[in-house]
């Protein structure tokens, strides 16, 4: 399990970075920011990776049992294959309770936090991490700035182009040099043009305005704090008061995965059956088809529910129930046909 799990963080951490490198490449991002949003998005990841872990753990590791006959030693030493379940069961539900804890309570806060972090990074927007002859896109595309020349030592910028986006209107700024003054505390920067114009541009086209000006300072403190609205982020509590498809989803998700663990694991003994000639990984590919089936479904119905397509009942209880009665069919053939390899 700590060998799987391990090999399933590093993947997962590989991708998250690839993603957020971009962003500090361009600038957007610090160094140190994109390593909390990795282990915040990791952390998130938690929820998944450890019944994957626990599910594959079980079929590699029994599986390995049967290609060494250690099952036929335990079978002529009278242990029977209920041990076996109870040993996984209990196992599966330390897992269990830990994805519970994962899920309903530690998921939403970091989400909350990623979402806090990447605000408060691009509310706090530095021209030193700014390339020459490069757009960036702040506050989800609010904000646009450019500049033709970047000193990134003096924090200065020459031929610079602001937009910043309202809902009625917008506000454009030419300035030929703009240079940064930064806050000790972090909470105060600002941004000092030279030399520039301001348009003011309205949806309706009436009431824009140009100005013609030799300095101004555009403030790049970030707004009053506002409450993260998004559903991964509302605590469960929250989500059960709530009658809005998409909380519905989530709630559903929430608590299903507990019980994907305790399936997922169960299920692995009977796939893990081998015979010796087929080597220990000869039903992983199995296993991993079965799961990507049930995680796909899952996510296919978790969306559908959230955008109103199908009823949130059963919901993702029809996807888990159809595994329990995969795990049920496999279980009776898995006992009904046991019969002890033998060397011969």
């Amino acid at each position: 399990m700590i060998v799987v799990c391990l090999v399933l963080v590093s993947i997962f951490a590989g991708y998250c970075a690839t993603r957020y490198l971009a962003d500090a490449t361009a600038g957007l991002l610090s160094a140190k920011t994109v390593f909390s949003l990795i282990l915040l998005k990791v952390v998130i990841a938690l929820e998944v990776l450890l019944p994957t872990t626990i599910y594959l753990s079980v079929v590699v590791g029994l599986g390995r049992l049967y290609t060494d006959l250690e099952m036929t030693a335990l079978e002529s030493c009278g242990v029977k294959r209920s041990r076996i379940y109870r040993n996984v069961l209990l196992i599966a539900t330390m897992v269990s309770l830990l994805v519970a804890s994962l899920s309903l309570f530690i998921r939403p806060w970091a989400y909350r936090t990623a979402y806090q972090l990447k605000s408060f990074a691009e509310s706090h927007f530095q021209i030193k991490r700014m390339e020459p002859a490069a757009f960036y896109e702040l506050e989800s595309g609010k904000r646009v700035i450019f500049a033709q020349q970047v000193n990134q030592q003096r924090q200065r910028a020459q031929q610079v182009f602001i937009r910043t986006r309202s809902k009625d209107k917008q506000q454009i700024i030419t300035a030929r040099e703009v240079s940064q003054q930064n806050d000790p505390f972090g909470d105060n920067d600002t941004l000092v043009f030279r030399d520039g114009t301001i348009f003011e541009l309205s949806s309706s086209g009436q009431g824009d305005t140009t100005v013609g000006f030799k300095q101004y300072t555009l403030s790049l403190s970030p707004p009053e704090a506002t409450p993260i609205t998004k559903i991964k982020a509302s605590s469960t509590s929250n989500l059960m008061h709530s009658d809005k498809s998409l909380a519905i989803a989530e709630l559903q998700w929430r608590f299903s995965t507990p019980l994907t663990a305790v399936i997922l694991a169960l299920l692995g003994i009977p796939l893990s059956q081998t015979s010796p000639r087929r080597g220990k990984y000869a039903k992983v590919v199995l296993a991993v088809v079965i799961y990507s089936i049930f995680y796909t479904l899952s996510l296919v119905t978790k969306t559908w529910i959230g955008e109103r397509v199908i009823s949130p009942w059963p919901g993702i209880w029809g996807i888990e129930g159809a595994m329990a009665l995969l795990l049920l069919i496999t279980t009776i053939s898995f006992f009904q046909k046991w019969h002890l390899p033998r060397r011969g």
